[in-house]
Parts: C-alpha cells; sequence; structure tokens
C-alpha cells in the first residue's frame, strides 16, 4: 500500500536509476579543484607600543627648539631671509622673485606654538617624502596675538634655520602672502639617496 504523498520518484528503483543516468552523465568529468582561494599569506603587522608612538612624537616636538628668547635676539619685523653657505646667488634671486613652483602650503597662523612647531616638523617630513622642493609657509603677521607682535615669525626663522633639508627661505612676495609668509627652498629628498 502506497502512503500519502509517495510517488515513483522517491521507490528505491527510481533512485538506482536516476543515479545510474548521473553517472552516465558525469563519466569522464574531473572533479573542480578546492574552493577557488589564493593562498596569501599576510604580513603580521607587529602591535605598535603606545610608548613608542609618546617617544615619537616628543622626538618631533625636540627636533625644532626654540634656543633663546627671540624678542631677545636683536629681531625686528622685518623681512625673513636665510640662505646655507654655498647656496647660488641665482636661486636666492629666484626664490625672491617667486620663480619657484610652491609645491605645498603649510598653514600655521592662529596656532599657539608648540602646536605650530609639531606641525612644521610633520610637514617637512611629508615635503622630504614626496620631494616637496619649494613651500610656503604661512606664519601669520600677530595681529592678534599679545602686542601685536608677530610671535610664530620669529620662531619659525629660528625653527627653520635649525633643520639641515632647509636650504633658504625668504618673505613671500606680497601676492603669496607677504610678510605673514615665507618661501622655503628645501634639498631635493631624490638626490640625496642618490649621492
Amino acid at each position: 500500500m502506497k502512503r500519502h504523498g509517495e510517488d515513483k520518484a522517491s521507490s528505491p528503483s527510481h533512485k538506482d536509476e536516476a543515479s545510474r543516468l548521473f553517472l552516465e552523465a558525469v563519466e569522464g568529468a574531473a572533479p573542480l579543484p578546492k574552493p577557488n582561494l589564493a593562498n596569501i599569506s599576510l604580513p603580521r603587522l607587529k602591535p605598535v607600543a603606545r610608548q613608542r608612538l609618546l617617544d615619537e612624537k616628543q622626538v618631533l616636538r625636540d627636533a625644532l627648539s626654540d634656543p633663546f628668547d627671540t624678542l631677545e635676539s636683536g629681531e625686528t619685523g622685518e623681512e625673513l631671509f636665510f640662505a646655507r653657505p654655498g647656496i647660488p646667488k641665482a636661486a636666492l634671486r629666484k626664490l625672491k622673485r617667486g620663480g619657484w613652483v610652491i609645491q605645498a602650503e603649510l598653514d600655521l597662523h592662529g596656532m599657539r606654538s608648540d602646536e605650530a612647531r609639531l606641525s612644521l616638523a610633520g610637514f617637512l617630513q611629508r615635503c622630504a617624502r614626496q620631494d616637496s622642493r619649494c613651500v610656503r609657509i604661512i606664519h601669520g603677521k600677530g595681529l592678534r596675538s599679545r602686542n601685536r607682535e608677530p610671535v610664530l615669525k620669529h620662531k619659525l626663522r629660528h625653527w627653520l634655520i635649525q633643520r639641515e633639508d632647509v636650504l633658504a627661505f625668504c618673505q613671500a612676495r606680497p601676492m603669496d602672502g607677504g610678510s605673514g609668509a615665507v618661501i622655503v627652498l628645501l634639498k631635493s629628498a631624490t638626490r640625496n639617496k642618490h649621492d
């Protein structure tokens, strides 16, 4: 007697016949390879200790120090200018006249001294990685600071002089920021690698 819902397709003889037909149909077929996954071993990332990150941040702070009080150094609010010995005068003239293409810019005005120093150090590292040769740094005119003195302008001069990768700098042309910005000529990072 047949059970309700049981049909010919579920009978044992029919299953044997279906299996036989299937085996005939796939005769000579090769099994597919294991799942199509690439065997890529990812490099293990080393954990970075928090103290290491703090130490690296401190190195950035210490990389540009304030050697002495800029107001006692005899600096006035006059035009900024610096060139390392051996820099050709033609390169300096070109820098003053805006002949170099400005490849990157950092805006420091409105920052506190420590914040500006860290921003400058990070900016110059990025410029070295990107091999930017001429950059503009906006330091502001000091109109909002105490005694309306351009504090960052004076500190920036000392910070830049301490950097070996800074070849020269001068006050920006009026169209590039005038007395509120400085144009900096940096060493070529690629040239230093090949020398």
